[in-house]
């Protein structure tokens, strides 16, 4: 009776100790996962963004961790073959009821390799623009310049065009604008220039793109197209038509707006039209003023 329950005995202790040691390995494992996955960033990857290093420090992390946490689990006595064929019945479960994650999933790995675009880039997807604040396996998060946080699923940034506004240093600002038909264009683009030199934030080189639209229904169109470093874009789009509102105002230039006009034939005057209105409670028509106009 004594030696059964001494045997008992030493297999707790046993135990106690295989459990103690099993801990010992899991917390000594994370630690050493987080030195690791801290210490890999020091490494030069000039090739990899700031995503690219988050990713690598996580994959470092994981990596040591499990392997840690395998070697807790056989420290207790499992089987690691019985353990790893039900992780991979488990994961083939997964993936059948979540075909919408594993395509997330896969079109997150190729938009890690592909790097498109990077943390702190803006970008447009459809109709939503935003700083890109997380790039996550299964989705992108956005913060839109209202401040809300948008998440689009990875499969969607593959499948849809997205445009990367901050990916080069420089951008071009066009400017559509309106003259009258009376106005001498090539007088026009000279003002256009002269308004392009004397801002400062419009860069010399490239030079000013002066385009000729075409002629509208009451206007001459034309597209005048400046470059701006990427940080002032919006500023200088701004300071432009307000410049050029003022300049135009100033040398007496039209700029037009949507009107008809009604002839009874070439070179004549405006129909002249008379206005009536009628008095309340009374059937006789009451001339209120006759002028002529333009419609």
């Amino acid at each position: 009776m004594e030696e059964t329950t001494s045997t008992i005995s030493l297999m707790e202790q046993l135990h106690i100790f295989a459990i103690g040691k099993a801990l010992l390995i899991l917390i000594v494992g994370y630690f050493i996962a987080k030195i690791a996955s801290t210490a890999i960033l020091r490494i030069d990857f000039s090739n990899l963004g700031p995503h690219g290093k988050v990713q690598l420090k996580r994959a470092v992390f994981y990596g040591i961790f499990i392997l840690m946490l395998f070697s807790a689990l056989r420290e207790l006595g499992f089987d690691l073959s019985v353990v790893l064929g039900a992780a991979g019945i488990l994961s083939v479960a997964i993936g059948f009821a979540s075909q919408t994650s594993a395509s997330n999933l896969i079109s997150g790995i190729f938009l890690m390799m592909e790097r498109p675009f990077s943390i702190a880039d803006v970008i447009r997807v459809g109709d939503t623009t935003g700083e890109v604040i997380s790039i996550d396996l299964l989705s992108v998060k956005l913060r839109t310049f209202d401040n809300l946080f948008v998440r689009i699923p990875n499969e969607s940034m593959i499948k849809t065009q997205v445009t990367t506004l901050t990916k080069f240093p420089i951008r071009r600002a066009d400017l559509q604008i309106g003259i009258a038909y009376k106005e001498d264009i090539e007088q026009v683009q000279q003002i256009l220039a002269d308004v392009a030199a004397k801002n400062i934030l419009c860069l010399d080189e490239p030079a000013p793109l002066f385009i000729l639209l075409g002629f509208g229904s009451s206007s001459v169109n034309i597209q005048f197209s400046v470059w701006a470093k990427r940080e002032n874009f919006l500023a200088l789009k701004n300071t432009m038509y307000q410049q050029i509102k003022k300049t135009f105002d100033d040398l007496g230039i039209e700029i037009p707006f949507p009107h008809i006009s009604i002839y009874k034939g070439e070179a004549t005057q405006p129909i002249p039209i008379t206005m009536h209105q009628e008095q309340h409670g009374s059937n006789e028509p009451i001339t209120d003023k006759t002028s002529s106009r333009k419609l």
